[in-house]
């Protein structure tokens, strides 16, 4: 007995010591060697920041450290970027030693002094491809001269309704080195760093050559560690100021318990020489002599593993680069912190943490992406919804130690772009409240709780620290009346009725400001009109579609809430306003092929007539436009499951023009006094188009393409049954972002990783007819055969409908039904409570 007990005890130590290896990951989307120059596909957490993997291997946008960093350690420093190499010793005694990476580009090399770009003087591997499966990365590196081939694979664990294993700081690297002779080889793997803390990209010094030199770090230290199961470098800093936003720790460890060695330092870097005797400590025998001294304020360490490969045999080099940066300052002057630092004292800590459970993280991922790729979608939803997941992960978002997620609207190259968690531009996207519903009733926390004034007005841009997040007097109608339609859904996705009743006077509150004087409803007829502030960033005079959706939308959310809550008088005004707002808008907007706006005299706001000739049009406004997201309030409505807010037959009439007139096949003969995201010979929709006349000055973004919008559309078109077109439109977009004209990883409108390009999930939610609430215990499916992938915020897994019968499988979390419908069919009435890995199966003709 007390033999086994002692067996026992030292069986966690037994598991700690075991190296983990990846497992077979799967691909959704490859790469070959001519779509692989803009892929960046980002390694980090929700709210940890980034490094990426790029389509060659080499890795990229180093944006670890609080703020964008585009380029960052990899053009803009050559040859001092982090890198890994691979040393190859074969039994005859020829050794190779190589950069793991693909080979360059043709206008990588043109430089007119030739200056080092991305390591442009080190050996690398002649071919390369590229598979991904968000978050799954893996590039297949190869050369004819050279004895072994190499699959580099990285992910960061992303789980659904786990946000705390899905927000991990944590970059996980796997070298898959295959033996290509008949004899074993010594294998070396090894990566370098330089210590750059403090250099985050943002200050920068010009050389005597003119080039960028990124500033910062001072008395930075490297350290070699060995604790239980973990061997590797720590990267501190004794001189980077303890409150500045660059400054933290860094780790890269290995498990591996042989041939493992170690550099702290290298030579000075007069004239290149660093990277010059590294290379050549490296290549005599693949493994590294010690060296203690720190020769610059950013020291190079290099850690490097060494294995025996059998013949025509695979072995795996794992390494984890974890990192702790706590100084977020995002768009405050004031120091706010990230969440993920209140969880790891530093990075050794957070390795210690996270790399013994990656086995079961990579395993629960794997569970979520296998389970997704099974489905029945097409491949160019799947690919939309689950590539753009990655905006998540990247720079534009990130956690207060409150837990609250906070977003920019995207990311420029060095900086954040669009402060506030903008309401009327994450309004659009679904992916939050569908994958992670915590986070998403976070973000109505904020905005219900911290930027809503005592006279309703909604700050549509949230200041920080919280506490000033009500300063201000900016409302946007669109992004006020959206946040109304998301608590609801929140709420519905939830089943917390304690969350509507502890939030329902702010809710109440924020729609009866457009009721105030002078409002944009002050009449309170059901119909949106004076000014209106929206996310085209100019204020649209008069009744116009956008916000009248919105609108629309939010009085019928707000009218089943009030019911919720037995405020029946709130209700009862609700839904006398919505049906007159509703009848109003098809009676008086709609024109036969699509809903206008109709614009007013932004002094007297009366109807403008246009046909005197003497009438003065305000700028920047819609006018008799065929908008590309006039039903952007329906969009939402159908996901919430609120039916319709109009004529049925109006708005998918109004989808099929916006396809006639928006859509361009070919954007090569098409005008854009604006941005460009489209152009060439690629397709997608235009923002506006003016069938019967364009005003002298519409509002600004008209000629442009912006995907968000692209993929709002699309799902509208799925909804009514315009499968060809929505297919069509999303397969563009995907198009565009194919790895050699953009990174299949970041839809940019207002900079790279836009938040409204998650909107991509919808397209989900629209081909599955997923529709859950937890309040009445409904979940509805589309009753077309296939396997569907779901997820309410909460729990995850699969449907599968066939001829005779509906399985529901919860493949984690816990789900509440009492009804199943398929299409407006009710096939099954009956409490039943599932559990992870429960599987409920129910006779299609039940009922």
């Amino acid at each position: 007995m007390k033999t086994n007990m002692l067996w026992l005890a030292l069986l966690p130590t037994i598991i700690w010591a075991q190296e983990w290896t990846p497992s077979e990951w799967p691909s959704l989307k490859h790469y070959d060697e001519n779509h692989l120059y803009h892929i960046a596909l980002p390694l980090g957490g929700i709210g940890t920041g980034t490094v990426s993997l790029g389509g060659r291997g080499e890795l990229r946008d180093w944006e670890i450290m609080n703020v964008p960093a585009k380029g960052y350690s990899t053009v803009t420093t050559g040859n001092n970027a982090p890198f890994f190499a691979i040393h190859v010793a074969e039994q005859e005694g020829n050794s190779h030693t190589a950069l793991l990476s693909g080979p360059l580009y043709d206008h990588e090399y043109l430089h007119y002094e030739g200056r080092p770009v991305n390591h442009h003087g080190l050996p690398r591997f002649g071919t390369c491809s590229f598979d991904a499966a968000y978050p799954f990365g893996q590039a297949r590196l190869s050369d004819k001269d050279l004895p072994v081939e190499v699959v580099v694979k990285g992910f960061n664990p992303l789980i659904p309704a786990d946000a705390e294993n899905s927000g991990l700081p944590v970059a996980v690297l796997s070298y898959e080195v295959r033996n290509l002779t008949d004899q074993p080889m010594e294998v070396s793997v090894c990566g370098s760093i330089r210590n750059f803390i403090g250099k985050d990209g943002s200050q920068y010094v010009h050389d005597w050559k003119g080039d960028f030199i990124p500033v910062g770090a001072k008395d930075n230290r490297n350290e070699y560690r060995e604790t239980d199961g973990l061997r590797g470098i720590y990267f501190f800093s004794n001189g980077v100021s303890h409150d500045h936003p660059a400054y933290g720790t860094m780790a890269l460890v290995t498990q591996a318990t042989d041939g493992v060695s170690y550099r702290l330092s290298s030579t000075a870097d007069s004239w290149s020489n660093a990277i010059l005797d590294f290379w050549d400590d490296f290549s005599a025998d693949g493994e590294l002599n010690v060296v203690h001294q720190l020769t610059d304020q950013d020291p190079m360490a290099s850690l490097s593993v060494k294995k025996t490969i059998r013949p025509h045999a695979t072995e795996t080099f794992s390494f984890f680069l974890t990192w702790c940066f706590p100084n977020r300052k995002a768009w405050s002057e004031t120091v706010v912190g990230n969440y993920y630092c209140t969880k790891f004292k530093d990075a050794w800590a957070a390795a210690e943490n996270i790399v013994p459970r990656m086995p079961s993280l990579e395993e629960e991922t794997l569970r979520f992406v296998n389970a997704f790729l099974s489905s029945s979608y097409p491949d160019e939803i799947k690919e939309a919804a689950l590539f753009n997941l990655s905006v998540l992960r990247s720079q534009t978002v990130f956690r207060l130690p409150s837990g609250h997620l906070m977003g920019w609207e995207g990311v420029m190259d060095r900086f954040g772009s669009c402060q506030g968690s903008c309401t009327h531009v994450w309004n659009y996207e679904t992916a939050t409240a569908f994958l992670f519903g915590d986070l998403a009733r976070s973000m109505r926390d904020v905005e219900f709780n911290y930027a809503t004034k005592e006279n309703g007005l909604m700050n549509f841009r949230a200041a920080l620290p919280l506490t000033e997040a009500s300063k201000g007097n900016a409302a946007a109608a669109d992004g006020q009346m959206g946040c109304i339609m998301k608590f609801y859904r929140e709420w519905q996705l939830s089943g917390d009725s304690r969350f509507l009743s502890e939030n329902w006077k702010q809710v109440k509150k924020v729609l009866a400001y457009a009721w105030t004087t002078g409002g944009w409803d002050g009449n309170e007829d059901g119909v949106m009109e004076g000014s209106q502030h929206n996310t085209m960033d100019v204020n649209y005079f008069g009744p116009n579609p956008q916000m009248g959706f919105w609108y629309l939308g939010a009085l019928r959310a707000a009218e089943e809430m009030a019911y919720a809550m037995n405020d029946k008088a709130f209700a009862k005004k609700c839904h006398r306003l919505f049906n007159q707002g509703s009848r109003w808008m098809d009676e008086q907007l709609f024109n036969g092929e699509y809903y206008i706006h109709r614009i007013t005299d932004p002094k007297t706001f009366e109807f403008i007539d246009f046909s005197d000739n003497t009438a003065s049009v305000p700028d920047y406004q819609l006018g008799e436009g065929c908008l590309v997201d006039q039903l952007v309030g329906q969009y939402m409505a159908h996901i919430c499951g609120l039916g319709y807010l109009a004529d049925k037959e109006h708005v998918r009439k109004a989808l099929e023009s916006v396809m006639k007139y928006n859509y361009v096949n070919d954007f090569s003969r098409h005008f854009n006094n604006m941005r460009s995201y489209a152009m060439g010979n690629e397709s997608g929709l235009l923002m506006a188009s003016w069938p019967k006349g364009r005003l002298k000055v519409p509002f600004p973004y008209f000629a442009e393409v912006m995907t968000g919008f692209e993929y709002c559309a699309a799902t509208g078109m799925l909804y009514e049954g315009m499968t060809e077109d929505a297919l069509r439109c999303i397969k563009a977009i995907r198009d565009r972002h194919n790895g050699a004209k953009r990174n299949p990883f970041s839809e940019p409108e207002c900079g790279h990783h836009y938040a409204r390009s998650m909107a991509s999930w919808s397209a989900i939610i629209a081909w599955s007819g997923f529709h859950y609430s937890a309040i009445d215990g409904t979940i509805r499916f589309t009753d077309n055969p296939g396997t569907y992938f779901w997820s309410n915020g909460y729990a995850w897994g699969t449907c599968t409908i066939n001829a005779s019968a509906v399985s529901i499988k919860v493949l984690k979390g816990d789900l509440k039904i009492k009804k199943i419908y398929l299409g407006d069919k009710l096939i099954h009435k009956k409490d039943v409570d599932l559990n992870e890995n429960d599987e409920y199966r129910v006779d299609k003709h039940g009922l």
